[in-house]
């Protein structure tokens, strides 16, 4: 099988964790793949996440790193074992970008979800509207069938909270985004009515950072953290007016760690919160 010509974000995690444990280890690429039976070129595939890898060889290269993190390994072994097409997001491949596919994933398999929004409501909380206004202001502007598609699958994301076993997510947002106006004051008094739904959920926390307070955490920059099933999986995801990024690295998680800890001593309580949003939606 030819390698991927794009690996999705998880795809690409699981080659870049085989290959922070191989460099911990001291180990070459050349002989890891000699470990394994295969050659420096797939190693190399494997670890850009070009490539899959069984979960027989990733224990063999665990022990042959001494890496004996169980749960880790476990952990690294559920990715390898995924294959496209399975999840609902697969329906948008060749459709919409990568990128936006990769966040779908991203909140998916999170145990834990951890937002930061100062300018825009989370995208995981948008209604039908609120969407479909972000979303039309793209420079350049998307035609009507990819502008339908991208609302339909940025409001299908919500449906992590209707599982079984939803991720515990707190979401802080800033008094400026719930002010803001998208798509007039109908569409933006109707996403006010669904986030004091949405505060309902089981799971979800929702705290507002009012304008009362002069501090701004991150330099007014939004965020998404992830937690992994375990801390080593870790992932912040960021958009820019470029397109989305994410960072794992060991000391851009506990950066952003902190950030998240800031805007949450910022951050109202659950109930005033919502008695905010309330007051906001009738001045609306």
């Amino acid at each position: 099988m030819p390698p991927r010509d794009v690996p999705t974000a998880r795809e690409a995690r699981l080659g870049t964790e085989l290959r922070k444990m191989r460099e911990r280890a001291g180990r070459t690429a050349h002989e890891a793949a000699a470990h394994i039976g295969t050659d420096r070129a797939k190693m190399s595939n494997i670890e850009s996440g070009r490539r899959g890898i069984s979960e027989g060889r990733i224990r063999k290269l665990a022990d042959f790193y001494e890496c004996h993190d169980a749960p880790y390994i476990d952990a690294l072994c559920a990715i390898a074992r995924e294959h496209r097409g399975q999840h609902w997001w697969e329906r948008y491949r060749g459709v919409l970008a990568p990128g936006a596919l990769d966040v779908s994933e991203l909140e998916h398999h999170a145990t834990a979800l951890h937002l930061v929004h100062l300018l825009l409501v989370p995208g995981i909380f948008q209604t039908e509207g609120y969407a479909r206004a972000i979303l039309s202001s793209a420079i350049p502007g998307p035609d009507e069938e990819q502008l339908t598609a991208r609302v339909e699958h940025r409001v299908s994301r919500a449906r992590i909270f209707q599982r079984p076993d939803p991720p515990r997510c707190e979401a802080i947002i800033h008094e400026a985004a719930l002010r803001m106006r998208y798509g007039g004051r109908q569409v933006a008094r109707g996403q006010l009515s669904h986030l004091l739904t949405v505060a309902e959920w089981p799971g979800v926390t929702l705290r507002v950072i009012p304008f009362a307070l002069e501090d701004v955490p991150g330099h007014a920059q939004s965020m998404l953290y992830a937690e992994g099933p375990v801390p080593q999986l870790d992932t912040v995801q960021m958009d820019t007016p470029f397109g989305g990024v994410f960072l794992h690295s060991e000391h851009e998680l506990k950066r952003y760690r902190r950030l998240c800890d800031a805007a949450s001593a910022l951050a109202l309580d659950a109930e005033e919160s919502r008695q905010l949003i309330r007051y906001l939606a009738r001045e609306m």
